[in-house]
């Protein structure tokens, strides 16, 4: 359609007002562009800080203690109450060890041999001795049947005077002479069987035995050396090849200071923590409380015994002895937890709790606060995981992830 005179002639007089119009539609659309850029990147960086996990600190609330409270501290040891150094009964030499160190032994069981060549020496003649005293004995039997049959048949001639009388007195002074002999005889079979006796009791000694069920925790001597049951001196003779201890017979040893001492009685409960094993608690009770004290020391002696005997407590280990008591019908303990977990507002107190890498948000009620913890009334139990100084954006449900303090 042409355009009249009057158009063109206003055209012509604004020559730039076309060009002006244009340049205003074209700055709206780069403003709105701009706009729809700066939405999408914020989306983006709201969608990425949502979906990230939160890095957090975390703390463990503390279960409660439990209602038995210490009532004293001691330390000291384990110890073996039957426990024997093994020598031998006579003086010798060691032909034979039949132990090593640590090994399981028996009541009566040979432990070692000692050199018995001239006590097994001694033992056969003592032997043979008896067989020739009882083959002495028995001839002297059968001369003094055969003296007392003659000694009858002559009494019996004489009453018939077939013999003279001086034949009786014969007979009968034989029979007597064998008596005596066979009494003689008797007492010699006797004296041997005894000499056997001391001899095979000689051959025993040399044998080295177990004085009782144990097991061997040290070995002190080797086959040649000298043994004796008493120290010859000089340092070349043995008084004892081995030790063996009871393993049925530990128990804790432990010096409670004196003033402290009114706080144990016999049968108390105390728990236990072997320097060897530090995380684990052994239960016993208190045997007795030994009537004296160390003088030096300032202490008395206490004996406690273990409830139950494991194979790791060994002889002389260290131990640290906490004594017991029982606090019936006391309230129960609360849970305790640090109190930079807390959130206070919205009405309430608030922490966040850690389960399975994502975090909620959960209403609690505490006690005072005392040197940075308190005490969990309700909402918490013993061992769950709560944050510790919570970042502001942390919301129900939101990943997490955990960082060291």
């Amino acid at each position: 359609m042409p355009l009249d005179k009057e158009a063109l002639e206003s055209l012509r007089r604004t020559p730039g007002a076309g060009a002006a119009q244009y340049t205003r539609g074209s700055g709206r659309r780069r403003l709105w562009l701009l706009l729809g850029a700066v939405a999408i990147v914020a989306a983006i960086v709201i969608w990425r800080f949502a979906g990230a996990p939160v890095p957090v600190q975390t703390v463990m609330v503390e279960a409660p203690a439990a209602a038995d409270g210490a009532v004293l501290n001691a330390s000291g040891y384990v110890v073996a109450r039957r426990l024997a150094t093994v020598s031998s009964k006579v003086t010798g030499r060691i032909s034979e060890v039949l132990f090593e160190e640590g090994a399981a032994v028996e009541d009566g069981q040979v432990l070692a041999r000692l050199d018995d060549a001239t006590a097994r020496a001694d033992h056969e003649v003592a032997v043979r001795s008896l067989e020739a005293a009882r083959r002495s004995l028995r001839e002297i039997e059968v001369r003094l049947a055969d003296a007392q049959k003659t000694l009858d048949r002559n009494r019996s001639l004489v009453e018939r005077a077939l013999v003279s009388r001086s034949v009786l007195d014969t007979s009968e002074a034989e029979v007597a002479a064998l008596q005596a002999r066979l009494s003689a005889a008797g007492a010699e079979v006797n004296v041997a069987q005894a000499r056997v006796a001391v001899s095979r009791q000689g051959l025993d000694d040399l044998l080295i035995r177990a004085p009782f069920a144990g097991v061997v925790i040290s070995k002190d001597a080797q086959p040649g050396e000298t043994v004796s049951p008493i120290s010859a001196g000089g340092g070349f003779t043995r008084t004892g090849i081995a030790t063996i201890v009871d393993m049925e017979s530990r128990e804790i040893e432990v010096d409670v200071n004196e003033a402290y001492i009114n706080r144990v009685r016999d049968e108390q409960r105390v728990e236990a923590v072997l320097d060897a094993y530090p995380d684990w608690k052994v239960p016993g009770r208190v045997i007795s409380i030994v009537p004296t004290a160390d003088r030096q020391k300032a202490t008395v002696r206490v004996r406690i015994g273990f409830e139950q005997l494991d194979p790791r407590i060994l002889p002389d280990m260290g131990i640290k002895v906490r004594f017991l008591e029982d606090r019936a019908g006391a309230e129960p303990a609360s849970p305790t937890l640090d109190s930079r977990a807390l959130v206070r507002g919205d009405g309430g107190t608030n922490v966040w709790v850690v389960r399975d890498g994502k975090v909620e948000r959960r209403r609690v009620q505490v006690a005072a606060e005392q040197d940075g913890r308190v005490a969990v009334l309700e909402g918490l139990q013993g061992g769950e995981a709560v944050v510790v100084n919570p970042p502001q954006r942390l919301r129900d449900g939101a990943a997490v992830e955990l960082q060291a303090e």
